[in-house]
């Protein structure tokens, strides 16, 4: 768990911790909208291998690496068999499974693998976009894009308790299997609806104990954010830049290889 979500690599000293979080959250929405509106398989592929290519020069653990895409990749094998099986029309092979028989298209066969290059090259931006940026650093550059405060109260609270949450279901789910909650299917099954009901009290009840402790330290409403500098010439440059490129990736991926 620790290595799913620890952000201890986002404090190391390089060249893209440095950079103005605001500069890279403009940098990782342009990436995302050519990946996500991208017809052709190409350059979100190519933004995942860049993406991974930067990741390893950074010198972040592999293991690291692959846990959070353990859970990604399972789901985009699960969207390739879906679209192979339900979309198209012409027949690549035929699969019986308990008197039932699936065809394979090529048409849906297609489309999965662009579904998943798409998943995969928009996580991977996400991914490098977190480990070299502290989450306060980009709800901070949230707010200096005018998101509503609200919104980025909500997204702070979330990302703090989440995680004194998954402690909470830890030491639940440890106390249930010393005591054999999970030896059998039937038992499991009535451990894991225990643990999903206590999950939702314990939720509640450590919402209140915050909101009374928010209370005690001067809370009234909203959270203060301290002013962020206008940025400059250089980062204003280093986002038209990249801008550019990616535009310039995506009009020649998207439509200047075609016919």
């Amino acid at each position: 768990m620790f290595d799913l979500f620890s952000d201890i690599f986002t404090y190391r000293e390089n060249v893209m911790t440095r950079i103005d979080p605001r500069v890279k959250l403009l940098i990782a929405l342009a990436a995302l909208v050519s990946v996500v509106t991208s017809v052709r398989p190409v350059l979100p592929l190519g933004v995942f291998v860049l993406c991974l290519g930067t990741i390893a020069a950074l010198r972040i653990p592999v293991k690291l690496v692959a846990i959070r895409l353990a859970a990604p990749f399972s789901t985009v094998a699960i969207l390739v068999v879906l679209q192979t099986f339900v979309t198209g029309t012409t027949p690549l092979f035929t699969l019986t499974l308990g008197g039932w028989t699936l065809a394979a298209k090529a048409e849906g066969l297609r489309q999965g693998l662009l579904l998943g290059v798409r998943v995969l090259g928009a996580l991977s931006i996400v991914l490098l976009l977190g480990i070299t940026t502290p989450a306060h650093r980009i709800f901070q550059a949230l707010r200096g894009f005018r998101i509503s405060k609200e919104w980025v109260e909500i997204a702070i609270l979330m990302y703090r308790y989440i995680f004194v949450l998954m402690d909470r279901v830890g030491d639940l789910a440890a106390a249930q299997r010393l005591r054999l909650g999970y030896t059998a299917p039937r038992r499991a099954l009535t451990s894991l609806s225990a643990l999903a009901g206590a999950t939702v009290v314990h939720s509640f009840e450590q919402a209140g104990r915050t909101h009374d402790a928010m209370r005690l330290r001067g809370y009234r409403g909203t959270m203060p954010f301290g002013p962020l500098p206008a940025l400059g010439r250089r980062e204003r440059g280093l986002v038209a830049l990249s801008v550019i490129l990616i535009a310039a990736a995506y009009g020649f991926f998207e439509w200047g290889t075609r016919g």
